[in-house]
């Protein structure tokens, strides 16, 4: 059993930090605002994004206002371990596209004493628990639900429907492939999350 009382008083401590919400939302906003702040103070950062995600850049990650920061593209959660050496924060976008073994990655890197932030779609588009998010979010010391605006009504939205007919779980789109909807949009198109 961890007992905080039994860590070295000059161990610095680490948190986790979750970003959650819709399509268009601002999760990469907020995430690249949070890393920002962290390198203006002098802090050593390094940011990761799944590899699959290509819609803006290989590399870096880039928001739908088309902010960009630097960033890795690796396959893997576990690549993110042996890429981070001496660094106070790492910040991961689009999370809800890696493995669940992200869950413990983020764990082990704030037991390391790192401050880790975390975007990505809590709900795929079937408005269900998309990959490791629901575990982020439950281990997570901070989380931030962050809302879109709903496309037919103004309403807040945080549902993310599919414009086209493709069942595959993972579409990677933009606009034009995606709109924001809140609940009652959703389900009065037949939607429906059960």
């Amino acid at each position: 059993m961890f007992i905080e009382s039994n860590l070295p008083n000059n161990r610095k401590r680490g948190w986790i930090e979750v970003i959650a919400g819709s399509m268009f939302s601002g999760k990469t906003e907020e995430l690249i605002r949070r890393l920002r702040r962290a390198e203006i103070a002098r802090q050593k950062v390094e940011i990761f994004k799944p590899s699959i995600d290509v819609r803006y850049s290989l590399t870096d990650v880039v928001s739908h206002d088309e902010n960009t920061i630097r960033s890795t593209a690796v396959d893997n959660s576990a690549t993110i371990l042996l890429l981070t050496g001496n660094v106070d924060v790492v910040g991961i976008d689009e999370a809800q596209f890696f493995d669940v073994g992200l869950i413990d990655v983020c764990n082990k890197l704030a037991d390391m004493g790192i401050r880790v932030i975390v975007a990505g779609l809590d709900m795929d588009f079937r408005g269900k628990p998309f990959g490791p998010m629901p575990g982020l979010m439950a281990s997570a010391e901070y989380v931030t639900k962050v809302h879109a605006i709903c496309m037919r009504c103004g309403n807040l939205a945080h549902f993310s429907h599919r414009l086209s007919d493709a069942e595959k779980l993972v579409v990677l789109g933009e606009k034009g492939a995606y709109e924001p909807l809140c609940r009652e949009c959703f389900f009065d198109l037949g939607l429906d999350t059960n």
